[in-house]
């Protein structure tokens, strides 16, 4: 899954980035909301964390701009706004979620968690062939035997399944997995390949296509 985390306030926003990328996540982090506009025109996000009140575009006005675009990413509202007549406003602006500062970790972390789901196109378990993933509770299985996964092992087999069978280049499972501060011409890509189709065992289920990438056939 990958975050966009809109937030002026730069040790929250930090403080929220290393929490989210603790559980997996490849996380970018924005300070204002022209910024926060210009990512989101060049990557594509599963969800936004968007703070309310931001410098330059407001906060409202980033979310009328991304709110409903086809295929676009969720937005879960974080802001110290928490009234009731507050939280009816973000989501009329088209927020798919709204949370109130002070808030406690593990609830944003399973409100971003269930805002990437609500897509018909990213079931909660996946399956291919002998494998299956479940998202929520993070787990790979073959055949039914659960293979332990690191969190960037977990993201490669999680694109290469939702990805049906098609080859995914290193440098597509850099943008998803990993975040924009990962080095484009680092091996990371590569070794984790290696590690993951090692770990899933015999006989071997990561193809590596010569100047593709990789897939599950």
């Amino acid at each position: 899954m990958r975050v966009l985390v809109v937030e002026d306030e730069d040790v929250l926003a930090d403080a929220i980035a290393r929490g989210l990328r603790w559980e997996g996540m490849a996380v970018d982090v924005v300070l204002d909301g022209d910024a926060a506009l210009e990512k989101a025109a060049i990557n594509a996000y599963d969800v936004i964390v968007l703070d309310r009140d931001l410098p330059g575009v407001h906060g409202d006005d980033v979310c009328a701009q991304l709110a409903g675009r086809p295929g676009g990413a969720r937005i879960l509202m974080l802001t110290a706004a928490g009234a009731p007549d507050d939280r009816v406003g973000g989501l009329n602006l088209g927020a798919d979620d709204y949370l109130a500062k002070p808030f406690h970790f593990p609830e944003l972390i399973a409100r971003v968690n269930a805002l990437s789901r609500r897509t018909p196109t990213a079931p909660p378990v996946l399956h291919r062939g002998e494998l299956a993933l479940d998202r929520p509770r993070r787990r790979a299985s073959r055949n039914g035997q659960l293979v332990p996964l690191t969190r960037k092992e977990l993201g490669v087999l999680e694109v290469l399944m939702s990805a049906d069978g098609a080859v995914v280049s290193a440098e597509e499972l850099l943008e998803r997995v990993w975040d924009e501060y990962a080095d484009p011409f680092t091996n990371a890509v590569a070794v984790t390949v290696m590690r993951l189709r090692r770990k899933l065992g015999q006989p071997p289920l990561v193809e590596t296509v010569t100047g593709g990438g990789y897939r599950l056939p």
